[in-house]
């Protein structure tokens, strides 16, 4: 009865949403660093000084701006007091990272602006169809109830650095040994098999009816206030409802045009590039020191 109830009262709720309803939803999202470096024993102050150094790219805070029809999710601008933002690889991070995302839920289409080593680009492509199962689970995010909804999504090459790592391996030591040997030793389960799907839960409130959620998710019946995709968290902590001043929800027009398939690859030879370059520099550090291992 409880359920019949919920769905009588979204479908009451959806029916009487203004034509110019639009709101703000401010999410916090922070992501666990893998410190899994193939077989380099790191201390814990090591750690801790690299996941420091890191902190500015791996938590931020978005803001989802949404009416029926379209959202755009911006990162809010923060200073940065360190000034280090990670060095390379937080060059490189960042590249995973959206400026400007927006999704038209009428028209199936997403535009992404990200800025990947100094270039922008303008990614165009169509939305992501989720298979969402609804669970009967509901908790407490602020004042909303929220329920339950659990899908999987596809692990992209790129964001799989573990996998990667033990690609640039296998192929460096079939460049310099002409064999699979010294790959198939490195084969190990400190270096798995590449992910190809990751699960995710999404916790949604149906008391803001309106198919929309942070990033590239969307399609449930009620606002998606927390995801959890893996290593990374999404945390709504403040939401607003139809202020007085509205914002024109639009598609960004900066930067090249390309596919999803096309910026992957982009991203994909660079990250390839650096590892093979922090291999080689670890090589002759090991090298000029004898091997030393502690």
């Amino acid at each position: 009865m409880k359920t019949i109830c919920t769905w009588v009262t979204i479908l009451v709720t959806s029916l009487t949403i203004a034509q110019d309803f639009q709101g703000k939803a401010y999410y916090f999202s922070k992501t666990g660093m893998d410190m899994d470096f193939g077989r380099r024993q790191m201390s814990e102050d090591q750690k801790k000084a690299i996941a420091d150094r890191m902190k500015s790219v791996m938590e931020k805070t978005f803001v989802l701006t949404f009416n029926k029809s379209a959202a755009t999710y911006k990162e809010e601008a923060q200073l940065d007091a360190s000034g280090g933002g990670g060095g390379r690889w937080g060059a490189m991070l960042s590249g995973f990272t959206s400026n400007n995302y927006y999704k038209s839920i009428k028209d199936g289409q997403y535009y992404d602006q990200r800025e990947f080593y100094g270039k922008n680009f303008l990614i165009k492509d169509s939305l992501a169809k989720y298979n969402w199962t609804l669970v009967n689970e509901t908790k407490k995010i602020g004042n909303y109830t929220c329920f339950k909804a659990t899908t999987t999504k596809k692990v992209s090459e790129v964001m799989d650095f573990r996998a990667m790592r033990r690609k640039a391996r296998e192929q460096r030591d079939q460049r310099e040994n002409g064999s699979d040997d010294q790959a198939n030793a490195d084969n190990a389960p400190d270096m798995p098999e590449p992910l190809e799907e990751i699960e995710v839960t999404a916790w949604y409130t149906p008391e803001i009816p309106v198919n929309q959620g942070p990033g590239s998710y969307w399609g449930l019946p009620g606002l998606i206030l927390e995801v959890q995709e893996g290593r990374t968290t999404l945390l709504c902590n403040k939401i607003v409802l139809n202020a007085e001043e509205k914002e024109e929800i639009k598609p960004p027009t900066k930067g090249k045009d390309v596919s999803q398939a096309e910026f992957d690859e982009i991203t994909k030879k660079k990250v390839e590039e650096m590892i093979e370059q922090f291999s080689t520099q670890r090589r002759g550090r090991g090298g000029l020191g004898g091997g030393r291992r502690n």
